[in-house]
């Protein structure tokens, strides 16, 4: 899930009770520097239930500001595949006001505007995964995470762009159209859900979901200078916020004795000098919170990459088999069945010009066929093994481990589309976590400069699994004590979308 450490320019000419802040995966606001008498100790999404409940605030006022800004932002920045009719957005927010005109309880997610990545079915929206083989596609239900948001109050305003299939790291593989950073428009937000980075970002939505298999919510993250989280494999997340220590009853040392490990092979050589510069203030904020931080080695980290590459294009040789235009996807038209398989596939699948999705499917069939399988697929899993068992141990001596999200910043749109090696090495930094099945929260720390007024880059918190609770808690209190920084990209700051 996808969030913003500061609130949107329209929610400050409301009087609106609540810091904006983002408590993570429960803190998730939209854009704009705000003053003094707007800021509160809650998260984005209380402050919005605080404000709708006190009646300072309507859900559709709420709402119709989201939509403006997502209508003036949306042609630039190409966040979205598909969104949601106003006037039906809107009648959900209008629903809302009418349930707190009643005294009757509404969810704790009420009036929160939500994204959706659109490899996430919905059912009264097209789910396309990025890709033409399942354009026009309307599921029949939603997915579980979707139906629970819904249940909870919150309002789905649309499906966002991605890598085909999520197979990418800069969204410039969507069979659609490339989304941009709000950072710069002339860099790439990063992938696969860069829609859902870039969307909360600028501020089109209060928070969206994004999917994470090697590092597609971490990476991006780091980016756009939002905060992502990735839970534990298999982990659904309790509410922590009650847990939270507003910021006027911190300590002067709110971490004392918590053990921090600065994971020595993320910041040796391949990293950009920024980027090291920015982690090494992040731990040293660390340490004057109280934090006790040393090095730890992972001698396995290096291995992660391949090995996640070699298990990720096997299971997509496996999974994509079923678009074949009779299964699943749309279908050719042909009188013979193989060519019917064969025509189907062509036409729609991997039509980027990254061919991401094709060259996965190959590597993968490689990897997996006769002769091969021990050579690469089994060695891989057992490299799993060793990354997993060599992460446990530095947690068993450290509360929790650190690093950058991304070797680099935010790089240009195509610099990096004849050299898919070096777009697969970004990845360095997440796959070991995806491989390991740990938990992991990215948040913006600082910036490099580069672009017009330099690009975000963000920390990485890795924990032990199910431990998304000290994750949050660090999170939340480094997001608190941390000064002079406005994670707000600039064409929303200087009042252009505003």
């Amino acid at each position: 899930m996808l969030s913003t450490i500061q609130p949107p320019r329209c929610l400050s000419r409301f009087p609106i009770r609540g810091r904006t802040k983002s408590r993570s995966l429960h803190i998730l606001s939209s854009a704009q520097p705000v003053t003094a008498t707007s800021l509160t100790d809650h998260s984005q999404i209380l402050s919005i239930r605080d404000s709708l409940l006190s009646r300072h605030l309507s859900a559709v006022q709420l709402t119709q500001s989201y939509l403006d800004r997502l209508k003036q932002t949306e042609p630039q920045i190409k966040s979205f595949l598909h969104v949601c009719e106003p006037d039906k957005v809107l009648k959900q927010a209008q629903e809302i006001d009418e349930k707190i005109k009643r005294n009757e309880e509404v969810g704790p997610l009420a009036g929160v505007l939500v994204a959706v990545k659109d490899n996430i079915c919905t059912a009264d929206m097209p789910s396309n995964g990025g890709s033409h083989i399942l354009e026009g596609y309307h599921p029949p239900f939603d997915a579980t995470a979707v139906k629970r948001l819904k249940d909870l109050g919150a309002i789905v305003v649309g499906k966002t762009n991605l890598d085909e299939f999520g197979m990418g790291s800069t969204t410039e593989a969507s069979a659609m159209k490339v989304t941009s950073n709000p950072w710069d428009l002339s860099r790439v937000p990063g992938g696969s859900s860069g829609g859902s980075a870039a969307a909360v970002s600028a501020r089109q939505c209060v928070v969206s979901l994004g999917s994470d298999t090697g590092g597609s919510v971490r990476q991006l993250a780091s980016f756009c200078g939002v905060v992502g989280l990735k839970p534990t494999y298999g982990r659904e997340v309790p509410d922590f916020t009650s847990q939270f220590t507003s910021a006027s009853s911190l300590k002067s040392r709110p971490l004392e004795g918590l053990r921090v490990g600065l994971i020595r092979e993320t910041v040796d050589g391949g990293v950009d000098s920024g980027v090291k510069s920015a982690i090494q203030g992040a731990a040293a904020h660390l340490e004057q919170l109280g934090c006790i931080l040393k090095e730890v080695s992972l001698p396995s980290f290096s291995l992660g990459l391949p090995a996640y590459y070699i298990l990720a294009s096997s299971e997509s040789s496996s999974n994509l088999s079923r678009y074949d235009g009779v299964r699943y996807g749309n279908q050719a038209s042909s009188d013979e069945l193989n060519a019917l398989y064969k025509d189907s596939r062509a036409k729609d699948l991997g039509q980027s010009s990254f061919l991401q999705v094709k060259m996965r499917i190959l590597m993968g069939t490689y990897a997996l066929s006769a002769g091969y399988y021990d050579a690469y697929y089994k060695c891989a899993q057992q490299v799993r093994t060793i990354i997993r068992k060599s992460f446990k141990a530095a947690l068993d001596e450290n509360d929790i481990l650190i690093s950058p999200a991304a070797p680099s910043a935010a790089y240009k749109i195509g610099e990096k589309k004849n050299d898919p090696l070096a777009m697969y090495a970004g990845d360095i930094m997440t796959v070991n976590v995806n491989l390991a099945g740990l938990p992991a929260l990215v948040l913006p720390c600082g910036f490099v400069e580069e672009g017009a007024v330099g690009l975000p880059v963000g920390l990485q918190i890795i924990g032990a699994a199910f431990d998304e609770e000290k994750l949050l808690k660090v999170g939340h209190i480094f997001e608190q004590t941390l000064q002079g920084y406005n994670f707000v990209p600039p064409l929303i700051a200087d009042g252009v979308f505003a």
